[in-house]
């Protein structure tokens, strides 16, 4: 995603990879197409990564993704591309380290958030190297961090998955309070206590204490949320 001039894409056609490229910018496109083109394994795809759907472009075969993801856009492609690539078996990317810091945080830390939850649902997330400023040009105000992340050979289903990583977006909206108040208040009191207690969770739990599998055990507990008017 996102290969600029190409320095990188090169270097994954040397090594026999089959490249799909996709790339905003029409100048830098035009001059992809025109020094690449020629290559069979190599595909150009004009437009915004951030607005794709995964499984049409990539189809049912497996594949990785290698991004050096803008800072402004890391979360909103990230989540994208789990919405609509259930085949993407890893993701190397470079982004900002703080992002880096909360897609890798377990729970109970700071860090540990929404997107922890729902990225680690689906992979086990290794911070595998800081990257300091310096080493661009310009150099940016924050630090970077390279970052993979492997498909968990038992991730819960898709629609496990995005229930549960709705329940985590409602419990960490207002990360201080106790989750059960938070989650009652959208799935109803009954079936919310019942769900703590059939899980053994404490009543004065916050969001920040429950892993990602506690929340998909969670969303298999409780009904799906009534949709909102």
């Amino acid at each position: 995603m996102g290969p600029g001039t190409g320095v990188l894409t090169r270097k994954l056609l040397e090594a026999g990879c089959r490249v799909t490229a996709v790339e905003l910018d029409h100048r830098l496109a035009a001059y992809l197409q025109d020094s690449l083109g020629g290559q069979a394994d190599f595909r150009l795809v004009q437009g915004d990564a951030c607005e794709f759907d995964y499984r049409e472009l990539m189809g049912d075969a497996p594949f990785r993704c290698i991004a050096n993801l803008p800072y402004a856009c890391s979360s909103v492609f990230l989540a994208r591309l789990i919405e609509t690539a259930p085949r993407a078996s890893a993701c190397f990317v470079l982004l900002q380290r703080e992002m880096a810091e909360r897609l890798a945080a377990p729970p109970g830390s700071k860090a540990y958030g929404a997107l922890s939850v729902r990225i680690q649902l689906r992979y086990a997330v290794t911070l595998l190297r800081l990257v300091p400023p310096n080493v661009f040009f310009p150099p940016p105000e924050v630090g970077s961090a390279f970052v993979r992340l492997a498909a968990l050979p038992e991730a819960p289903p898709l629609d496990l998955q995005k229930r549960a990583a709705d329940l985590a977006g409602v419990a960490f909206a207002q990360r201080r309070k106790k989750a059960i108040r938070l989650l009652a208040a959208v799935h109803g009191e009954e079936p919310v206590r019942a769900a703590f207690a059939g899980l053994g969770l404490a009543e004065d739990i916050r969001a920040e204490r429950i892993s990602p599998a506690i929340f998909a055990r969670l969303a298999a507990c409780l009904p799906a949320a009534p949709p909102a008017y």
